[in-house]
């Protein structure tokens, strides 16, 4: 679906540099795990540190990581970043991590995936784990700015990658919103669609508009990267989609259809009974027409990424939620998906619709392998409308540690879709 293309990194700096690209924000107090092989980085894994530093408790945090880095079964080793603020001042950040790094290379050894290097990061110095040269790695560090302005960080930058706050920052928290109040011209877009739409809610005719009006706005999404979602074109296109959020559904069709395209979104909607193609000949609630949805472009977009010699390939709607398949999800589709949903909506926004457009970030952080970024976005999703049922779901599958399958194979990540690395 996508050219890989390949970053080269040339120092430590360089792939310190990446990660915070990779997660969308720079870590804090955590271990970010990144599988190699051969030269090529792998699988990317990003846990809090453990809060208590017992033996049981360190070999418990290792085997969990190994479990997951071992799903990558082409790898044959590992590097390690730990990012702490502890012990900088001080000058025992490396006394204070040796027990956990000491673990994980021991647990990780027996694994076959020996570690490669390890770096400690903290808020202003670096330094690698297990460097004794004070010429290398002087007391207390390097200075952090050399990770900040390294020549792949500005690479990435230059692609249009950016770097949010941290789930965990409080004078700054991500918020996945517009600022500033709603427009009143949406609001009232909203309201008349959410009316004429009532009765249709079943209609396969309807749902088969509505997912290729959200096709046409991703795909536009997709191919203008640098643009901001906010210039939809008009209030009536804004009203429409935030309408269609509302309705469980279509939200999840539209979930579906990012990710594995326009066919399994349909499929998935009639095998759940939730809509009828019994109705060809009732007239639609709503004109495309009406909507100046942008112009198309026949780039590859929703439901195009899965047609393979004139078949289009069908997955469950429980196996995309899951990350199961399709093998490889439609990542740009996917990020485009979720640039469109930030700014449908606006910060401390309450009810269905904003909780509808947090949780589908959520998830879709989640299939990138950002926890964290997930679990904030569901917080806030059953905050804007408390007990919404899909946010519940999803962070019990977030509570029970488990990993989007897309994230845990590198061929499949977020990350390989970026770029791949050497």
């Amino acid at each position: 679906m996508t050219t890989k293309e390949t970053l080269s990194i040339h120092q430590p700096e360089d792939i310190l540099g990446y990660i915070p690209h990779l997660l969308g924000y720079w870590p804090e107090d955590s271990l970010v795990a990144i599988t190699m092989q051969g030269n090529t980085l792998g699988a990317a894994l990003r846990v809090d540190l453990p809060a208590r530093a017992s033996g049981r408790v360190l070999a418990a945090f290792a085997e969990h990581v190994r479990r997951y880095l071992t799903s990558d079964t082409l790898a044959d080793g590992v590097v390690l970043a730990l990012y702490t603020d502890d012990g900088w001042d001080d000058g025992m950040v490396v006394h204070r991590t040796l027990p956990l790094l000491a673990e994980l290379h021991e647990t990780l050894d027996h694994a076959y995936l020996p570690v490669r290097d390890a770096w400690l990061v903290g808020p202003e110095y670096w330094r690698g784990a297990f460097c004794a040269d004070q010429e290398c790695c002087p007391v207390p560090g390097l200075p952090i700015e050399r990770i900040r302005s390294s020549r792949l960080s500005a690479e990435m930058v230059y692609r249009g990658s950016t770097i949010g706050a941290s789930p965990r920052s409080r004078q700054n928290p991500p918020v996945p919103g517009r600022p500033g109040a709603l427009d009143p011209a949406v609001s009232e877009a909203e309201s008349d669609f959410a009316k004429r739409m009532r009765t249709s809610w079943r209609s396969g005719k309807c749902l088969d508009a509505v997912l290729e009006v959200w096709s046409q706005v991703l795909d536009d999404a997709r191919i203008h990267p640098d643009s901001e979602p906010a210039d939809l074109p008009t209030p009536q296109l804004a009203g429409f989609l935030r309408s269609t959020l509302g309705v469980p559904g279509w939200r999840d069709a539209v979930m579906i259809m990012a990710a594995a395209g326009i066919g399994s979104a349909k499929a998935g909607a009639a095998a759940f009974g939730l809509c009828s193609r019994n109705d060809d000949s009732d007239p639609l609630p709503f004109d495309a027409g009406e909507l100046a949805l942008p112009p198309t472009d026949t780039r590859e977009g929703a439901g195009k990424a899965y047609e393979a010699k004139g078949v289009l390939s069908i997955f469950a709607y429980a196996d995309v939620l899951l990350g199961v398949e399709p093998a490889v999800p439609d990542w740009g589709q996917l990020d485009a998906l979720q640039r469109v949903l930030s700014y449908l909506c606006v910060q401390g926004e309450m009810g269905d619709v904003a909780a509808a457009a947090l949780t589908l970030q959520g998830w879709i952080a989640w299939c990138k392998g950002s926890g964290s970024v997930a679990h904030a976005c569901l917080t806030r999703a059953n905050s804007a409308s408390p007990g919404y049922r899909l946010a519940e779901l999803l962070d019990e599958v977030l509570g029970q540690g488990s990993i989007c399958a897309w994230a845990s194979r590198p061929e499949s990540a977020w990350g390989t879709y970026k770029g791949s690395l050497r």
